[in-house]
């Protein structure tokens, strides 16, 4: 009797909880089929990452696991400049230029620079700098068509389906780490 009473109750909180949850692909109106589905797993993943930090204090943005950890802010900020060399590589094939470099290659390369760079900054500060370069990525996305998705990136072996593929997987591998981090955070 008591397994099945547990069994109830994990099916009510799986269930419950999945009414507040997107739990369906759709394409947004205005993108092609394939970009909308890939827009609305980016957009949810997004959504995901910034509930679990919006509401974190100074210090458990810039809580350090260990020496060789990176923080939280830093590590938003990463997936953000890893969105922007994306956007540059598919939309208009190239690389960071040199005004890009002094911008983005901190945060795309993380380590000790970051370390000691990205911090004191509350998680509102790296969130705005998230929002305004997907608020471009869709603006971008909205342009193009399922033909371009498929097709090779300029001078590569990746096509553009594969490489907005990465964007979100990346986001995906962050997202855990960023949890685990936020779970050893010590509490005050």
């Amino acid at each position: 009797m008591k397994k099945r009473t547990l069994y109830l109750v994990f099916l009510t909180v799986c269930f419950s909880s999945t009414l507040h949850a997107q739990n369906t692909i759709e394409v947004p109106k205005g993108y092609s089929t394939q970009i909308g589905n890939m827009v609305s797993m980016l957009e949810d993943l997004k959504a995901r990452l910034t509930a679990s930090v919006v509401n974190l204090n100074q210090n458990e943005v810039d809580f350090l696991l260990d020496d060789d950890a990176n923080r939280i802010g830093a590590m938003i900020l990463h997936l953000t400049a890893t969105e922007k060399y994306y956007q540059l590589y598919t939309f208009e094939n190239r690389s960071l230029n040199k005004d890009e470099n002094e911008t983005w290659l901190m945060p795309l390369e993380l380590g000790k620079p970051a370390r000691s760079e990205l911090v004191n900054k509350p998680i509102s500060y790296y969130l705005d700098i998230w929002d305004a370069v997907r608020k471009e990525t869709l603006k971008l996305l909205k342009t193009k068509d399922d033909t371009w998705f498929n097709s090779k990136v300029k001078n590569s072996s990746m096509n553009n389906h594969w490489a907005w593929y990465h964007v979100m997987e990346h986001q995906a591998n962050h997202m855990g780490q960023i949890r685990l981090i936020i779970k050893r955070v010590p509490k005050n």
